[in-house]
């Protein structure tokens, strides 16, 4: 049977959330040293890195990453969620101005790898923090806000609600991101949130495969993006197991990747503007869509123990497998016990978006046929 709409929506949230908490506790590290770590590769959801030493292992992140616990990537997934409730409309680089920035300093929420209910704002990475700098103090204009900023994936990775209003229309879903965007990247960061909209749009189509998404994806994307995503597509269709794929994507996107091999010592040139280059982390998602087929779990478990930044990775494929399937491919006991584990509902985030997205393509139609009947009636006239 093919998905409805609100099935795929919420497959693809949930399916979001779920990657982000598989993918947290093993962020930062290479294959080799998570399979060192847990004995083999990661099969579920696992405990923090270090044990009951989280708090103070890594005084630069003192959060409790694992054990079924979501990161800033759903936090800042459900906080645009919540704009979306608020404008039921469109967003564009004013929304967020206007209603992302204020739920991120005034609105408390239960942050689980803090436990404790705290401001968005005393979770998310400096990237992120980024927006309140430039937006509510340094008043900058929101369309030009992101230049300047970290370029990496902290756009792309809360997009997929952008994908899933503009479901079956990456175009769409591909402008609206940008848009949205401009107010927190530049350059290669901002081009990723758009395609990765416009691949969970994409995945939304009837009949949408793997492939559909990604020849969507390459269509739509410019620059070092298309280069990365198409070199590492063209090496994923040679696997079907992400055992052997590991090495190759990595090989594959390393080229296009300013990090470098040394993901948490990246080298001065990381992170800045280039027409050259593009973020690990999209490519990779769909790579490893590929590479399992579109299976929720095969695609997320590759996105999971590739490492690196393994939690957004994860994020983004695991908001197109679920896009694809609806919520019957995101595996039960993994959502149930990162719901409970989170302290999170993540079925009413797709809920409200769901509504917002009736309301939103009612509007989209009203209007296309004012146009065209506006159209028509100019071609009528200049007969």
């Amino acid at each position: 049977m093919t998905p409805t709409l609100d099935d795929r929506i919420t497959g693809s949230l949930l399916g979001a959330a779920v990657g982000d908490a598989l993918g947290g506790p093993v962020e930062g590290y290479t294959p080799e040293q998570i399979a060192e770590r847990h004995g083999g590769r990661v099969t579920g959801v696992v405990g923090p890195w270090n044990g009951d030493a989280w708090r103070t292992a890594r005084p630069i992140a003192p959060y409790h990453k694992g054990d079924g616990h979501v990161t800033d990537d759903t936090l800042m997934t459900h906080a645009l969620i919540r704009v979306y409730e608020k404008v039921r409309g469109h967003l564009d680089a004013y929304a967020v101005a206007d209603h992302l920035v204020p739920e991120l300093m005034g609105s408390p929420v239960w942050i689980p790898e803090l436990e404790a209910e705290a401001l968005p704002l005393q979770r998310i990475f400096l990237a992120e923090k980024w927006l309140v700098a430039r937006l509510h103090y340094g008043h900058h204009d929101p369309r030009e806000a992101g230049t300047g900023n970290i370029v990496n994936c902290g756009a792309a990775m809360y997009m997929a609600p952008v994908g899933l209003v503009n479901a079956a229309d990456p175009h769409g879903a591909y402008a609206e991101a940008l848009d949205v965007a401009g107010a927190h990247q530049s350059s290669y960061g901002r081009e990723a949130a758009g395609v990765f909209a416009a691949a969970v749009a994409a995945a939304c189509v009837p009949g949408a495969t793997p492939r559909t998404v990604v020849d969507t994806a390459l269509a739509l994307a410019k620059d070092g993006t298309r280069a990365a995503i198409e070199a590492v597509a063209e090496v994923a269709e040679r696997h079907r197991d992400f055992e052997s794929a590991l090495v190759p994507l990595r090989r594959a996107v390393a080229p296009y990747d300013s990090v470098g091999a040394d993901y948490r010592n990246p080298g001065l040139g990381a992170r800045r503007p280039s027409r050259l280059h593009s973020i690990e982390e999209l490519p990779i998602a769909l790579g490893m869509l590929l590479v399992g087929e579109g299976d929720y779990r095969r695609t997320v478990l590759g996105a999971v123990n590739y490492g690196r930044d393994c939690d957004s990775i994860a994020t983004m494929a695991g908001a197109v497998a679920g896009a694809l399937h609806g919520e019957a491919a995101v595996p039960a006991d993994w959502a149930k016990r990162v719901a409970e584990a989170s302290r999170l509902d993540l079925h009413a985030p797709a809920r409200a978006l769901a509504a917002v997205a009736d309301e939103v393509f009612a509007r989209d139609t009203a209007r296309h046929r004012a146009h065209e009947a506006a159209r028509a009636a100019l071609t009528e006239a200049a007969r």
